[in-house]
């Protein structure tokens, strides 16, 4: 029996130690008070005095002693300060994220950016031209958004997927890019902006929506439905710049955001040209259209960069005309 305690396993010893226990003994051999200790690491009083004595059950000695109104360091903590907060620094710089170094003038990559067409028209030559001149190794390859599901970015099929946020995958990251709303559309010289345009009036025209859904209905539809309205929808196109085209040729009234028929954005004008635009007679929630990517991408430098890139040129597109 005593011979087999003679010779522990020294990896069962290590198993023993709780290595949560080094920042907190750090900050207590810091602060020489547990008071300010538990200031440092966001803990209540009570808590890290219950670490204090886990610590003295570890290390076998006091640490902490009083002397007078204040606590004083025993001589063994006083020896282990250094090489604690030694240890602490180095588990902090061994396991905490890792700046990645960029160079963007050697970068050279292909990121896949899903994305609806109407998106496309309106920034891709902003995104194309600034990233060609930060990165001029890297390509950008634009898909189709024929759907929402998450799984191409799951699969890594897609580095980044523009649009507006679904509920089928929580663990997506995601960032803000801009604010949109919805307004409505009609051929210029319609019929329906001779008078005044009620939501009875709106809803009795015939519409053109876009949505890559087989069954549609949208947050007019339900705006509608609340003041017992319907209405008459006579085709469904994959994309806004198809409901735009068939708008401009027909009688039919389409729901766009409102970036896509700015006048004061350059490349909206070909979309406005034709057109006339009209707020919408009924209350909608704004639109809010983001960069989402797989947790994964989160921390790489690269597709931060990326990220940071597509905000800066969305928001500077939109802005650019009214300043």
């Amino acid at each position: 029996m005593g011979a087999a305690g003679a010779h522990r396993d020294p990896h069962a010893a290590m198993n023993d130690v709780d290595l949560n226990l080094v920042p907190a003994l750090d900050a207590l051999l810091a602060e020489a008070s547990v008071t300010g200790a538990a200031r440092r690491l966001g803990l209540s009083p009570s808590a890290m005095s219950r670490t204090l004595a886990r610590l003295r059950a570890v290390t076998g000695d006091a640490l902490l002693v009083r002397a007078g109104n204040t606590l004083v360091l025993t001589p063994r903590a006083l020896a282990m300060r250094e090489p604690v907060h030694a240890l602490a620094r180095e588990a902090r710089a061994l396991l905490g994220p890792r700046e990645q170094e960029l160079d963007l003038a050697t970068l050279r990559r292909d990121f896949v950016v899903r994305a609806n067409e109407g998106f496309v028209a309106l920034f891709a030559a902003r995104l194309v031209a600034a990233v060609a001149r930060q990165a001029p190794g890297v390509r950008l390859r634009f898909v189709a958004r024929s759907r929402k599901d998450a799984t191409p970015l799951r699969d890594g099929e897609v580095d980044l997927d523009i649009g507006v946020l679904g509920t089928s995958a929580p663990e997506l990251r995601m960032r803000a890019l801009f604010r949109d709303r919805f307004v409505g559309v009609v051929r210029t010289g319609h019929a329906l902006l001779t008078a005044d345009l009620t939501p009875a009036r709106y809803a009795a025209g015939r519409h053109v929506v876009a949505s890559r859904k087989t069954g549609f209905e949208g947050p007019v539809d339900r705006a509608l439905a609340e003041l017992g309205l319907r209405r008459d929808v006579a085709a469904i196109v994959p994309g806004f710049p198809d409901a735009l085209r068939i708008a401009r040729e027909t009688e039919l009234i389409a729901q766009v955001p409102a970036s896509l028929v700015r006048a004061d954005l350059p490349s909206a004008a070909a979309f406005a040209q034709g057109l006339e635009v009209f707020e919408l007679p009924v209350s909608l929630p704004p639109i809010v259209v983001s960069a989402m990517w797989h947790p994964r991408l989160d921390a790489e430098a690269a597709h931060r960069w990326l990220r940071e890139t597509f905000l800066q040129v969305c928001r500077d597109a939109l802005e650019a005309p009214s300043r």
